[in-house]
């Protein structure tokens, strides 16, 4: 096997800007999206007939251990948000997920960006992602 194979499933969530989410100029603040992000991995999991709480039942956790995020254009509060993920695997043990996030009705994506993450056991130490996952990228 070849690394690295992308997933052809695309998950698509949705969320409205919360006046919570935005500073004090009534934009989004930018750590939020960050929060986004694991709403379109969750979802993504969930698209694939599992979720991350039967990940981690199951004995593998998957922590973040790279991040990037590029703003593009402001969201505000109220807006209609799309958040879209898909998902590489980098190595039978890494996988990584890149998002776009886009105000409803938008083609080009307010924000872009990554997360890393590798398998670890119930040990706390580096594994492979289990077959359910790896399975996913044939």
């Amino acid at each position: 096997m070849k690394f690295p194979l992308t997933s052809a499933l695309e998950s698509t969530a949705r969320v409205r800007v919360r006046y919570a989410e935005t500073d004090r100029m009534g934009v989004v603040y930018y750590a939020n999206y960050l929060v986004w992000f694991e709403v379109g991995r969750a979802e993504w999991f969930r698209e694939t007939g599992s979720t991350y709480r039967q990940l981690e039942t199951e004995g593998t956790i998957l922590p973040v251990i790279g991040v990037h995020c590029e703003y593009r254009s402001s969201l505000r509060y109220d807006d209609e948000v799309r958040i879209r993920a898909r998902a590489t695997l980098l190595s039978p043990a890494r996988l990584r997920f890149d998002y776009d996030i886009l105000r409803e009705g938008e083609a080009e994506p307010a924000a872009t960006g990554w997360t890393e993450h590798c398998g670890v056991g119930p040990d706390g130490k580096p594994a492979r992602l289990p077959h359910l996952v790896r399975g996913l990228f044939a």
